[in-house]
């Protein structure tokens, strides 16, 4: 039964609300709030009868509709338009702010005339906007805008292409996708494309047969496997090769791919998320990707904010990530730490926040961090990089700089292999006698 706060309210109207399985409230042209359904009483609490209460009170605490207090305001918007009209806002709740996806249903008399409000208010939780140490945190505008997306698209089976600086959490927001996606009781499974060579890149994704290559003794399963029906991230994907990028555009456009070594085709049937730094655009026009692979993964772009874009999260987010560092310990960041960090540009985004973070709990010398503590972790030298914006051009590789990263990519895969040789020669598809020469010789280069 649905609650009725002004007692001049159409009855008739207040029971429609509970039509709606969602949080509902009717309101008037005056933002005022007439009724609410069961599931608005029991997520954002029951308003008081006859409490002249209006919706940008009770949802933002505001004096004035929120269009002028900066925020967009869907119930201006929908008188405007005569349609229905939807926002992502950050909510009050009892428990906190809250990401709410608000739809706003016009109601008209026989003769066209705007009566009333239908608002629906949807709890969107992929993200939080109050301290979490498991969610994307924000509260700015433009994180907000953020979330709209990732929301919008998630429900959809649409490939998404997820861009935006280093360190602005391009795999968070892929999780967020696929939690929140039908698939979210599946895998999510990550493939960082950086790094890797053509050969390796085919056998990790697609898996080989027996005798495939030097070194494959026996037939192993590729990450798509894994994937089945759940979703795949490439990460990085501006860095997969241009010729393993034909063999990725035949599996998205056919769902079909071969292992290594094998003719038998085998189908596939995944959810795309795809993440890069890089402008693919200007890729393409320099031949660098290929045109038709990327208006492939191209169907939703997501522009994730750098951390100067959302300046009023950084206190949010800072004690967000300190929680998660501590663990157990509990840390208390001043005001004039916080105030310090804000004078950061932070080219490395969250990612740099979260370094400063990690050496503010080495530095300090008790369980408060203050500027003090701050000003000494920006202290410690680090390289200069150029943006991601606008990278600088890789100068041309030598021989011996290839050497270099070949026995560098084979020392770090020796180690995610714990030490087994056979097992990292044939992930690299090269023998054993092959992986013990080259790391031979590394060790005899002065």
């Amino acid at each position: 039964m649905s609650q009725i706060i002004a007692s001049d309210t159409d009855q008739r109207l207040a029971h429609m609300l509970e039509g709606h399985d969602c949080p509902a409230i009717l309101v008037d042209a005056d933002y005022r709030i007439l009724a609410a359904n069961d599931a608005y009483c029991d997520s954002f609490g029951a308003i008081p009868a006859d409490s002249d209460a209006h919706c940008f009170q009770i949802s933002h605490g505001y004096s004035v509709p929120c269009d002028q207090a900066g925020e967009s305001c869907p119930l201006a918007e929908a008188r405007g338009s005569g349609h229905r009209e939807r926002v992502l806002h950050v909510h009050l709740t009892a428990t906190g702010r809250q990401h709410v996806d608000v739809e706003m249903l016009p109601i008209h008399d026989d003769d066209g005339e705007l009566l009333y409000f239908v608002e629906l208010l949807k709890p969107v939780h992929i993200a939080s906007a109050e301290l979490s140490t498991q969610q994307m945190v924000g509260r700015s505008p433009a994180f907000n805008a953020l979330i709209n997306n990732l929301n919008l698209v998630a429900p959809h089976d649409t490939s998404v292409l997820l861009l935006g600086e280093s360190g602005t959490g391009k795999e968070l927001a892929a999780e967020a996708i696929h939690r929140a996606s039908h698939r979210g009781d599946r895998a999510l499974v990550t493939v960082e494309c950086a790094g890797l060579t053509e050969t390796l890149f085919e056998s990790e994704l697609f898996g080989h047969a027996k005798g495939a290559f030097t070194g494959a003794s026996q037939n192993k399963p590729g990450l798509l496997e894994a994937a089945h029906q759940g979703t795949l991230f490439l990460d990085e994907i501006g860095d997969v090769p241009l010729g393993m990028q034909v063999k990725l555009l035949r599996l998205l456009e056919t769902g079909s791919y071969r292992a290594v070594g094998s003719t038998q085709l085998r189908s596939a049937e995944f959810r795309l998320i795809c993440a890069t730094h890089k402008d693919l655009a200007a890729m393409v026009e320099r031949g660098e990707f290929r045109r038709d692979l990327y208006y492939r993964i191209n169907a939703f772009p997501v522009h994730l904010p750098s951390l100067r874009e959302r300046h009023d999260d950084l206190q949010l987010l800072a004690r967000s990530i300190l929680g998660k560092l501590a663990g157990e310990k509990r840390l208390h960041l001043t005001d004039s730490a916080i105030r310090r960090l804000g004078r950061e540009s932070f080219p490395g985004n969250i990612r740099e926040l979260r370094n400063i973070l990690e050496r503010a709990i080495i530095f300090a010398h008790s369980n408060v961090i203050d500027a003090r503590v701050i000003e000494r972790c920006l202290a410690v030298p680090t390289p200069t990089l150029a943006a991601d914006s606008t990278p600088a051009p890789d100068p041309p590789e030598t021989w011996t700089d290839l050497r270099t990263r070949e026995r560098r990519y084979l020392r770090d895969l020796l180690r995610h292999c714990h030490g087994d040789k056979e097992r990292a020669a044939a992930i690299a598809g090269i023998s054993l006698r092959s992986l013990y020469r080259k790391l031979e010789t590394g060790n005899s280069t002065p």
